[in-house]
């Protein structure tokens, strides 16, 4: 398989480059493959009416992107970065939300501020499910940790996909930790979404907090499970013992 730059996109963009941003350019582009961009915008559904309509790829693997970020992410700048962010290949935005999380992991109050404020003042370019789950629980679930987590439900509420899964999969910072009250409380808050992406991230999290603590996953279930989405009850259920997960399909559960 030949790995080559598409025509229109070698030009990509009016990125302000310096010498540092052309050679992330650079090695992205040096492993872009036609053929992968092309599955890409079947996976990450960008046909019109789509999730992902008219996002643009040029078919360079997640481990090659991030290999990329470590390379650079103590040096680019936050201007840079938002450069990134901004641009229209979602591989240059993925790569930027990895450099901003390599960043922000070893940064100082003060910068991880700054990191925050650039990804919200942003958060319109973090759209799709791979850029959320991929910069959510570092930016926002690290940053709120120790803070007032009202921006997740203000988010939660919004009638934007996108901001919306950022609310409940930057949860899984918490979970992580122990903490599973603001993963449930955002999940009743979605319980009823149409989506299907949300319906999966929901899930995912109850999931992660049964894992953890299977009293509290069991709880929100068996207030719940008879009015949840069937992909979000599924996801919810996946490591449960095959006969309660039985018994909570055919709503037998009490």
């Amino acid at each position: 398989m030949t790995k080559s730059v598409p025509e229109k996109w070698e030009a990509v963009n009016s990125m302000n480059k310096t010498n540092l941003t052309h050679s992330i350019i650079a090695e992205l582009n040096e492993q872009a493959c036609k053929e992968k961009a092309q599955h890409h915008l079947r996976f990450f559904k960008t046909a019109p009416g789509e999730y992902g309509e008219g996002d643009k790829f040029i078919g360079v693997n997640v481990p090659v992107q991030r290999k990329i970020a470590k390379k650079y992410y103590r040096e680019i700048t936050l201007n840079e970065s938002e450069e990134f962010l901004r641009s229209e290949i979602h591989e240059y935005r993925s790569t930027a939300l990895f450099m901003l999380c390599y960043k922000f992991e070893k940064a100082d109050e003060s910068e991880r501020t700054s990191i925050v404020n650039l990804y919200l003042d942003n958060i319109a370019f973090v759209n799709n499910w791979d850029l959320v789950d991929a910069s959510a629980p570092t930016l926002l679930g690290g940053y709120l940790f120790d803070k007032e987590r009202d921006l997740l439900y203000h988010l939660a509420r919004s009638n934007n996909l996108w901001k919306q899964r950022i609310a409940i999969i930057a949860t899984l910072y918490f979970i992580r930790r122990g903490e599973f009250d603001d993963t449930l409380k955002i999940s009743e808050i979605l319980l009823h979404h149409h989506h299907d992406l949300i319906h999966k991230a929901v899930g995912w999290m109850l999931r992660e907090v049964g894992k953890r603590d299977r009293e509290a996953e069991m709880a929100f279930l068996l207030k719940h499970y008879a009015e949840m989405p069937r992909t979000m009850l599924r996801y919810a259920i996946e490591k449960l013992d095959e006969d309660l997960r039985r018994q909570f399909l055919k709503g037998q559960q009490k």
